[in-house]
């Protein structure tokens, strides 16, 4: 065996087709926005302070609302 280096071309990255490409852009933009809403809200935090407690939802409702939607998304079983 040799101990020489790899070279570029032994290693070359694997192209995406075009629609894949768009749904992996997609996919980072999504991504991106929802990193950028948290961040804002986590910056909104550290300036202002915790909201109060009157201001806020319970987990609990987050939660039930959350698993609400994900039955939702479930089809029906017969």
């Amino acid at each position: 065996m040799s101990e020489q280096p790899a070279t570029s071309a032994d290693h070359a990255r694997q192209q995406l087709e075009p629609a894949a490409a768009d749904a992996v852009r997609a996919y980072a933009a999504r991504t991106r926005a929802k990193a950028d809403q948290f961040a804002a809200v986590l910056e909104d935090i550290a300036a202002n302070g915790l909201p109060s407690v009157e201001d806020c939802t319970p987990w609990e409702e987050l939660r039930e609302t959350h698993l609400d939607r994900l039955a939702g998304q479930r089809p029906a079983v017969a």
